[in-house]
C-alpha cells in the first residue's frame, strides 16, 4: 500500500522537493530510468562526435539529427491513438527493450571498426521509430505511477530533473570515455544501462484498468484528437510555443561539437564540458519545478522560460571563449526545461483522461519531432552563415515567440480557471461555489 496521502501545503525543503519518491512504482522507475538516461546521454554525444569525426560534415550532423527524430513527428499521432488503448506500462517495456538492442548494434558496429555513416543514419531512423511510442508512451504512463494527482506536475519536474541529472553526468563521462577508449564503449555502456528500467518497469504493481466498450476507428479517434487540441486555445497554444521553440531553439545541441571544435578551439572535453553546462542549467530548472507547490501561474512562468532561453542562445553565439560560453548555456539548460515541463504539467492537469495518450503524442511532435525539421536547416544555415549566426536567429526567433505567448494569457487562463476550479486546484473558488449551492439548495 502506498504511504497516507499528505498535501504539499504540509511539506517543506526537500521533502516537498521529492514527495512524488512516496509511490513505489515511481520510486522504482525514478532509479532505474536515471541509470539508463545517463547511457542515452553518452551515446548522444558519441555519435554526434562520431559522425563529425568520420564525415568532418556539419550538413550530415543535422541529417542524423533529422533521422533520429522525424519518425516521432510523423508516427506519434497514431501512436497518440494506441496508447490510448494499449497497456501503458508493456508498451514503455518493449519501446525500452527495442532501445536496448539499437545500443548494442551500434557498440558492436563501433568496437569492430566496421562503422559508417549510414549505419549510424538507419540505426538513428529506427530508434526514432521506437522513441515515436516511447516518449508520448512514458509521459501518460506518469499518472499510472502517481495515486495522488495533486503531485502529478511534482512527478513531472522530478522526471525532468532525472533527465538533466543524467544530462550532467552523462556528457562528461562520454568526454572522457572517447579519449581514451572511444565512442564503441559508450554505446555499449548505453545498452548494458537499459536493464535498470526494464527491471524496475517490470517490478511494479500497477492496477488494472477497466476496459472500455467498442472503441472507434483508429482514424476517427485520430481526428478527434486533432480536434480537441487545435480546438481548445490554451493546448493549441502552449503546442504551437513549444514547437517554434523547438524547431528554431533546440538545433543548438546539434551544432554545439561544431562550436566546440571550430569556434572554441577544443575537443570531446570540451564538447562534454559544454552540453554539460547545459544540462546543469535544465538540472537547477527542474529542481525549481519541483519545489512548486501547485500549477498556478505555469502559463507565466512558460513565457518566461522561453525568453530566457532565446537570450542564452544570442549570448552563446556572441562568445568566443569557452569559459564565457558557459554562462549562457546555463541559462540555455534552465529556460527550455522549465518551459518543457510547464507545459507537459499544464497539459497533463487539463486534458481529459480518454485523451491524455493523444494529447501526450502532440506535446512529442511539438517537443521532439519539431527538433529534426531544426536540426535539417540549422545544419544548411550553418554551412552558409556560420554557426554563430544561426543560433543567433534561433534566438530571436524564440524571445519573439515568448512575447506573443505572454500577450494571450490573460485570456487563456478564463478558459482554464474553470477546469482549475473542477479540479480543486483553485480550492477558495472550487469552496464558495459549493457553499453557495448548499445555500440555495
Amino acid at each position: 500500500m502506498e504511504p497516507a496521502q499528505t498535501s504539499s501545503r504540509e511539506v517543506k525543503g526537500l521533502k516537498l522537493i521529492l514527495r512524488s519518491l512516496r509511490y513505489r512504482n515511481f520510486r522504482l522507475f525514478f532509479f532505474g530510468q536515471s541509470i539508463s538516461l545517463i547511457g542515452t546521454w553518452m551515446q548522444m554525444v558519441a555519435m554526434s562526435w562520431l559522425v563529425y569525426n568520420l564525415t568532418h560534415s556539419v550538413f550530415l550532423l543535422g541529417v542524423v539529427g533529422f533521422a533520429s527524430q522525424i519518425p516521432a513527428f510523423l508516427f506519434a499521432p497514431l501512436a497518440g491513438v494506441l496508447i490510448d488503448r494499449w497497456n501503458r506500462r508493456r508498451l514503455v517495456i518493449a519501446t525500452q527493450t527495442l532501445s536496448m538492442i539499437q545500443a548494442f548494434i551500434l557498440a558492436a558496429l563501433a568496437l569492430s571498426g566496421h562503422v559508417a555513416a549510414w549505419h549510424i543514419i538507419l540505426l538513428s531512423i529506427f530508434i526514432g521509430l521506437v522513441n515515436g511510442f516511447d516518449i508520448p508512451g512514458r509521459q501518460a504512463f506518469l499518472v499510472d505511477m502517481i495515486d495522488g494527482k495533486d503531485d502529478l506536475g511534482n512527478a513531472i519536474a522530478l522526471n525532468s530533473t532525472m533527465f538533466n541529472g543524467a544530462r550532467l553526468v552523462g556528457p562528461s563521462i562520454a568526454g572522457i570515455l572517447i579519449s581514451f577508449v572511444g565512442e564503441g564503449v559508450c554505446f555499449l555502456l548505453n545498452g548494458l544501462t537499459f536493464l535498470a528500467v526494464i527491471v524496475a518497469l517490470l517490478a511494479m504493481k500497477i492496477a488494472p484498468k477497466e476496459k472500455s466498450g467498442q472503441r472507434p476507428y483508429v482514424m476517427q479517434e485520430l481526428r478527434e484528437g486533432f480536434s480537441y487540441a487545435f480546438g481548445f486555445a490554451p493546448i493549441r497554444s502552449v503546442l504551437l510555443l513549444l514547437a517554434l521553440v523547438s524547431f528554431m531553439g533546440m538545433p543548438y545541441m546539434v551544432l554545439m561539437p561544431i562550436f566546440a571544435k571550430t569556434i572554441l578551439h577544443g575537443g570531446s572535453r570540451t564538447l562534454g564540458f559544454l552540453v554539460a553546462a547545459s544540462g546543469a542549467g535544465a538540472f537547477l530548472g527542474s529542481l525549481y519545478l519541483a519545489s512548486q507547490r501547485s500549477v498556478l501561474g505555469l502559463g507565466k512562468m512558460i513565457a518566461i522560460a522561453s525568453g530566457i532561453f532565446g537570450i542564452g542562445l544570442v549570448a552563446f553565439s556572441l562568445s568566443r571563449v569557452l569559459i564565457l560560453s558557459l554562462f549562457p548555456l546555463l541559462l540555455t539548460g534552465f529556460g527550455i526545461m522549465v518551459q518543457m515541463a510547464s507545459s507537459n504539467t499544464l497539459l497533463q492537469t487539463i486534458v481529459e483522461e480518454d485523451k491524455r495518450g493523444r494529447i501526450m503524442s502532440f506535446f512529442t511532435m511539438a517537443f521532439v519531432g519539431m527538433e529534426p525539421c531544426g536540426s535539417l536547416l540549422a545544419g544548411s544555415l550553418a554551412s552558409a552563415i556560420g554557426a554563430p549566426n544561426t543560433l543567433m536567429i534561433g534566438g530571436a526567433c524564440c524571445i519573439l515567440g515568448s512575447l506573443a505567448f505572454a500577450s494571450r494569457l490573460s485570456a487563456l487562463s478564463e478558459m482554464i480557471n474553470p477546469i482549475y476550479i473542477k479540479l480543486g486546484i483553485i480550492p477558495d473558488v472550487a469552496a464558495g461555489i459549493q457553499m453557495a449551492a448548499e445555500e440555495t439548495g
